[in-house]
């Protein structure tokens, strides 16, 4: 292995062994779990693990696909039921759910919220901006809010 110089980024082709050779393995945690979560929506129903694995082309470890499903359950990304001895995964929410309870984390960790969203309103294109303008108000003049 060669030796990274201050500053350089040292991948994973870098690193000899086994891992070089899977390009699943040299995915990130959210790459994974965004295949994982790619692969749900895309079944015919609840799955079990090994489903998943195999769909995933069997480049992932059983421990690994189960370990991201523990992931996802944890963030309430997905749900499982019980099989017999196995357990079936299934989404648990749309994609434009998932993503919005993503964002709330993000803000819920951070110790200035109001400069959070002031800078992610300076981001928006103006016709995100305009939604989003439509949305608030459409909230603040719901019933019974």
């Amino acid at each position: 292995m060669r030796s990274a110089a201050k500053g350089e980024r040292v991948t994973a082709h870098d690193v000899p062994g086994p891992h070089r050779e899977s390009p699943l393995l040299r995915r990130g945690q959210g790459e994974l779990e965004a295949l994982v979560l790619s692969a749900l929506r895309a079944a015919p129903g609840p799955v079990t693990a090994v489903w998943l694995q195999e769909r995933l082309g069997g480049d992932l470890a059983y421990s690994t696909v189960m370990t991201i499903l523990s992931r996802l359950l944890a963030k309430q990304a997905v749900t499982r039921e019980r099989a017999g001895r196995a357990y079936l995964w299934r989404p648990a929410a749309e994609v434009s759910r998932l993503a919005a309870l993503r964002m709330r984390r993000v803000l819920d960790g951070q110790p200035d919220r109001e400069a959070v969203l002031a800078s992610f309103v300076d981001t928006l294109s103006p016709d995100d901006e305009r939604v989003l303008r439509h949305l608030l108000g459409s909230a603040e003049s719901a019933p019974g809010e």
